[in-house]
């Protein structure tokens, strides 16, 4: 039960970073072309399992996402809020599918479940 809300939660915050991103009207073509770029913080992986999910770890948790977006509101940066909302949409991805946080043990290991 725990694990379906964490998926349900998960969804939730791809949906509403969506309906977001589409009502200020910014680019598609910006958010497909980043929509995966978080998954670039794997690259930690080379290093050892340590690294790999501090590295990606730090890429997929909401808070600098949600910075981002209040960033860029308060300051009138649309840009920023923008990428803001294609990170949070990433995660939000992410946990709806089942990827979680890692645990330093494997790459597989993550705190909803081994994928």
């Amino acid at each position: 039960m725990n694990k379906m809300m964490l998926h349900t939660e998960g969804l939730a915050v791809l949906v509403l970073s969506v309906y977001l991103y589409a009502v200020n009207e910014y680019s598609w073509g910006m958010f497909f072309l980043l929509l995966l770029a978080p998954d670039i913080s794997m690259i930690g992986y080379l290093v050892n399992n340590e690294v790999g999910a501090k590295c990606y770890n730090m890429f997929h948790t909401y808070s600098l996402p949600i910075t981002m977006i209040i960033v860029g509101l308060l300051l009138s940066y649309p840009l920023v809020s923008a990428v803001g909302l294609i990170w949070s949409a990433h995660i939000g991805m992410d946990r709806a599918i089942g990827y979680g946080l890692k645990y330093s043990t494997h790459f597989k290991d993550t705190h909803l479940n081994r994928v």
